[in-house]
């Protein structure tokens, strides 16, 4: 059923609970995990000069690729790829879905409501509404989320 899974992560407080999920369902359907991270264009936004925070952000990117992909592995996943993108975040995750024939995008979400919402957006909202796979998201429990409130 699932041949080629996508796992977009930013390594933030989402990433944890969405990836257990993601390797349990890997595993399972010996899937490929493929593993996503996608450097927000909002980065790059002004005449500011971007080399050095593009290049820190690059760092923490192959960072965030390595440890998630070695827990997959860990986790029992044998087939894993990674990637890293830049741009919009929702738009960069559809792109790569679609051209990589992904079966099933697993992804961590704050469960934002209200004003935080629609103040600070979803990827995770976007990428459920605009996808033409499924997408499976993972809330991060209320007592992982330092300091929110809805």
């Amino acid at each position: 059923m699932y041949d080629r899974m996508l796992f977009p992560t930013d390594g933030g407080e989402t990433t944890g609970k969405a990836l257990e999920h993601a390797i349990d369902i890997a595993v399972t359907y010996d899937a490929t995990l493929h593993i996503l991270y996608v450097i927000d264009k909002a980065v790059f936004a002004g005449d500011i000069e971007t080399g050095p925070i593009l290049e820190q952000f690059e760092t923490i990117g192959e960072a965030v690729l390595d440890e998630v992909s070695q827990d997959a592995r860990t986790g029992g996943v044998e087939s894993v790829v990674t990637h890293r993108a830049r741009g919009s975040p929702h738009e960069q995750i559809l792109e790569y879905a679609t051209e990589q024939d992904i079966d099933l995008v697993v992804m961590g979400t704050h469960g934002r409501t209200g004003l935080n919402r629609y103040l600070i957006g979803s990827t995770a909202e976007k990428v459920v509404r605009l996808a033409d796979m499924p997408v499976l998201t993972v809330r991060t429990p209320r007592e992982e989320q330092e300091g929110e409130t809805d």
